[in-house]
C-alpha cells in the first residue's frame, strides 16, 4: 500500500445496521485510492484561488494615438494610478476604466495633447461597455517648440494627471 491509499472495511447486516460480532462474509473490504481525491481537492483550491484573483483583476481599455503612447504604457499608467481599494467599490466585473490620449505635433512645432480617463459601467449580460460615464477627467496641454519625444512625455504626464483626477473624485 502506497502513500494516499487507504483500506476501508464496511461491516453491516442486510438491514443496514452495524453488525456487532461479524463473520468475514458479512463485511466488504474496499480499497480506495485517496491520491486522485487529494489531487482534485488541491486543483479545485488552486482554481478557486486563481478565479478569486482574476475577479479582482483590473480592467482597462485604451483608445490612444499610438504615436503618442503605446497601449501597454497607457494600461501600466492606469494600473499604477488606480488603487486596489477602488476595485472593491467599483468591481471589474461591473466597471471598466477607459483611457484616451489624442494629439501630436503640429507643423508649427506645437505639441497639442488631450488626455481623457473615464469610468464606464459594463452591461450585465454581455459585459460590453455601456457609454454612460460614471466619472470623466480630461486634461489639455499645448507646448510650443516640441519634438515628438517631448510630446510623448507630455502625453504620459497628462494621462497620469487625468487618471489621478478620476481616482480622487471616486475616492471621496
Amino acid at each position: 500500500m502506497g502513500w494516499g491509499d487507504a483500506v476501508f472495511t464496511l461491516c453491516a447486516t442486510p438491514s443496514g445496521k452495524p453488525a456487532a460480532p461479524h463473520p468475514p462474509e458479512a463485511c466488504t473490504t474496499m480499497k480506495l485510492a485517496l491520491k486522485p481525491l487529494l489531487v482534485l481537492a488541491m486543483l479545485s483550491t488552486a482554481a478557486s484561488a486563481g478565479w478569486a484573483q482574476g475577479a479582482n483583476k483590473a480592467e482597462f481599455l485604451d483608445y490612444s494615438t499610438r504615436s503618442l503612447i503605446s497601449e501597454e504604457a497607457a494600461k501600466k499608467i492606469m494600473d499604477e494610478a488606480v488603487p486596489q481599494t477602488l476595485w472593491k467599490v467599483y468591481p471589474s466585473t461591473r466597471y471598466v476604466f477607459i483611457s484616451q490620449v489624442e494629439g501630436g505635433v503640429t507643423p508649427a512645432g506645437i505639441c497639442a495633447v488631450t488626455a481623457r480617463v473615464m469610468l464606464m459601467p459594463l452591461t450585465p449580460t454581455a459585459k460590453a461597455v455601456l457609454f454612460r460615464p460614471q466619472k470623466v477627467a480630461t486634461t489639455f496641454d499645448a507646448v510650443p517648440s516640441s519634438t515628438p519625444d517631448q510630446c510623448k512625455t507630455t502625453a504620459t504626464g497628462k494621462l497620469k494627471e487625468a487618471a489621478a483626477s478620476v481616482v480622487a473624485a471616486l475616492m471621496k
